[in-house]
């Protein structure tokens, strides 16, 4: 599985993204779904999980309430809407992908950067 993330950019803080992760292969249903985020000199950090199915989603801590995580399986993609934007949530994003019953992850995409400005 090769996994292409966009979407990034530069928001004001209060404002919104989209991040997308596009997926190639065909057993993208496979697989459920994360995004990660890492900002400079900060270890990564775990942002949303999605199933395979769309039916369970995880968000982390810092992120609740903001950031939805969604994947139409017809397009072979993750989406991650990021809303009301704060200059902590500036970093790289990265999308992966962990093979149902798998307990790590093994494809990760190249990561978009998101600039929060204040």
């Amino acid at each position: 599985v090769q996994l292409q993330a966009s979407g990034g950019g530069l928001v004001q803080a209060g404002g919104y993204l989209r991040l997308s992760c596009a997926a190639s292969g065909r057993t993208f249903r496979s697989y459920n779904m994360g995004w990660f985020r890492q900002a400079p000199g900060r270890e990564r950090e775990f942002v949303a999980f999605i199933s395979w199915s769309g039916g369970s989603t995880y968000y982390g801590d810092s992120v609740k309430g903001r950031f939805t995580i969604s994947r139409d399986n017809a397009k072979n993609t993750v989406y991650l809407q990021m809303n009301s934007l704060k200059p902590e949530d500036t970093a790289v994003y990265y999308c992966a992908a962990q093979l149902v019953g798998a307990e790590v992850y093994e494809y990760w995409g190249q990561g978009t950067q998101v600039t929060v400005s204040s």
